[in-house]
C-alpha cells in the first residue's frame, strides 16, 4: 500500500478545486494553513503511581463560519500530520452541510488499549483541562467530539474536567455525550444515517431503486453496522461485510442484518465464526450460505455500490484498477486517495466523497450544541427529520455545481466548501 500522506492528499484537492474556480492567491493561503496549531504534553498517573507523558493536539483550521469542531482520537499512529488534514477537513464538511461551524481535529499518540479503565480517565482529564486553561476548547470557541477510540464516556470526562476548571456549567462545549448528561437522540447513528439520506439522493439520480441496489461494506464497526441496517431496513441488498480480520459474503443473495451480528458475537469477528487462522469450516459455510473474503477481495467485487466505512487510504494506485463497483460511498475519513480518484474517474466509478457522505455526524452534533445552548430536548424524530434536510439540501446544492462545472463529485464538494468559507472570510473583511 502507498505511504499515507493525509495532509498532501488534502492540499492536492484544495488547489484541484481552487484552480477551477480560479480561487485568489489570498484566500488559497488561508485555506491552506490552519489557523491554530496547539500541541501538549500530556502527563498522568498510572496506576502504578508512575508519573507517564504523551503527545496531544488539537489543531484548529478555520473559524470564518463559527466555532471549531471536529473530533478528538486516541491512536497510537495519531500525529499533527493526520490530526491538520482532519481539521482542515472538518472546515469544509460543516460548510457543505452549510452548519455554522469551523473545523478542527485533535488527538492523543497514544494506544488506549494499554490503559486501564482509571488510567484513560486520567489521561482524558488532563488533556482537556490542558487544553481549558490555555484557552482551546470552550463552547462558543472549539467544541470537540467523539473520535477514534473515543466514545461518550470520555466524552463525559472531559466535560465535567472543564466545568471543574471553569467552575460552572458548560455541557455545550462537548457533543457526543451519553443523552443522562446533554447527549442528543441520534447522534449515535448520525452519521450512518446521514450517509443513507446521501445514498438515497444519489440513486434517484441515476433512477436506482433500494430494492435494486446490492451494497459491500468495508468496516463493521459503529458506522459500518448502522449503516447495514438502515440500508437492509430500505430494501436495499448487503451481501457482503468486513471488518479488521476479514470478512463474508453471500453465497447467493443478501444478507439479514441480525445473522452478521450473530456471526460477529459469536466468533469474535465475522470471519472468525468460520475460520480459525487459514481452517475454515466448509459445511458450516455452506449451511449459511457463506463465502470467507479479505477486506481487499471485498473492495474488489462487483456491487452496485462500495460503502468504505473502515481506515483512510484503503483505495490507492495499487488497487484502483481492480475496482468493479459502479458506485462508491465514504463512511469513513479520505478513504480513497486523490491519485485514486483519478483512475476511479476514468473507470467511470461515482464517489460520494466524505466531506458531504459522512457529515450526518457533525450535523447531529451541532443539533447537540443547539439544545445545550438552548435548554432544549428534541424527538428523536425531529432530529432525524431536520438531518434529512440537512443532507439532502447540501446534496442538491452539490449537484449543481457539479453540472455547472462540469466536475466528479469530490471536486463539487470541495468547491461547495471553499465557496462558503471564502464567502464568510471576505464578509468579516479577512481578506
Amino acid at each position: 500500500m502507498t505511504t499515507k500522506k493525509p495532509y498532501q492528499n488534502f492540499l492536492t484537492n484544495l488547489h484541484q478545486a481552487a484552480s477551477t474556480i480560479k480561487l485568489s492567491k489570498s484566500a488559497l493561503e488561508r485555506l491552506e494553513k490552519p489557523e491554530h496549531i496547539h500541541e501538549f504534553e500530556i502527563e498522568f498517573e498510572t496506576d502504578k503511581g508512575v508519573k507517564k507523558q504523551v503527545s496531544g493536539y488539537r489543531v484548529q483550521h478555520n473559524s470564518a463560519r463559527g466555532p471549531y469542531k471536529g473530533g478528538i482520537r486516541f491512536h497510537h499512529e495519531a500525529d499533527l500530520n493526520e490530526v491538520k488534514a482532519l481539521a482542515a477537513l472538518m472546515s469544509l464538511k460543516c460548510s457543505v452541510v452549510n452548519i455554522p461551524l469551523g473545523g478542527g481535529k485533535g488527538g492523543i499518540t497514544i494506544n488506549p488499549k494499554e490503559l486501564s479503565q482509571s488510567e484513560l480517565e486520567r489521561m482524558s482529564r488532563a488533556y482537556f483541562r490542558l487544553g481549558t486553561e490555555q484557552g482551546v476548547f470552550g463552547v462558543n470557541k472549539d467544541i470537540p467530539a467523539p473520535d477514534v477510540y473515543t466514545n461518550p464516556q470520555i466524552m463525559a470526562w472531559m466535560m465535567d474536567e472543564h466545568e471543574k476548571a471553569l467552575g460552572y456549567k458548560s455541557p455545550g462545549v462537548i457533543t457526543g455525550k451519553p443523552l443522562e448528561i446533554g447527549g442528543s437522540l441520534g447522534r449515535s447513528y448520525a452519521t450512518s444515517q446521514g450517509g443513507f439520506f446521501i445514498l438515497q439522493k444519489y440513486l434517484q439520480t441515476i433512477k436506482k431503486k433500494p430494492s435494486q441496489t446490492t451494497i459491500a461494506i468495508q468496516g463493521f464497526g459503529n458506522a459500518g453496522a448502522y449503516f447495514a441496517e438502515i440500508a437492509h431496513k430500505a430494501g436495499c441488498k448487503i451481501i457482503a461485510v468486513s471488518d479488521s480480520k476479514g470478512g463474508v459474503r453471500h453465497q447467493e443473495g443478501a444478507f439479514e442484518i441480525h445473522k452478521l451480528h450473530e456471526y460477529k458475537k459469536a466468533g469474535g469477528s465475522l470471519r472468525g465464526n468460520f475460520c480459525e487462522g487459514d481452517k475454515c469450516d466448509i459445511t458450516k459455510m455452506n449451511q449459511e450460505k457463506v463465502h470467507v473474503v479479505s477486506n481487499e477481495e471485498l473492495l474488489h467485487l462487483d456491487v452496485d455500490v462500495l460503502v468504505l466505512a473502515a481506515l483512510d487510504g484503503v483505495i490507492h494506485t495499487d488497487n484502483a484498477d481492480k475496482i468493479k463497483a459502479k458506485s462508491i460511498l465514504e463512511l469513513a475519513n479520505g478513504p480513497v486517495t486523490p491519485e485514486a480518484d483519478s483512475i476511479l474517474e476514468k473507470k467511470n466509478i461515482n464517489v460520494i466523497p466524505d466531506i458531504l457522505a459522512n457529515a450526518g455526524g457533525v450535523t447531529v452534533s451541532y443539533f447537540e450544541w443547539v439544545q445545550n445552548r438552548s435548554g432544549d430536548v428534541w424527538e428523536e424524530n425531529h432530529v432525524n427529520e431536520k438531518l434529512k434536510k440537512i443532507m439532502e439540501n447540501a446534496f442538491d446544492d452539490l449537484i449543481k455545481i457539479k453540472t455547472d462545472y462540469k466536475v466528479p463529485y469530490r471536486q463539487a464538494a470541495f468547491i461547495l466548501g471553499i465557496e462558503r468559507i471564502v464567502n464568510a472570510m471576505e464578509l468579516r473583511g479577512q481578506i
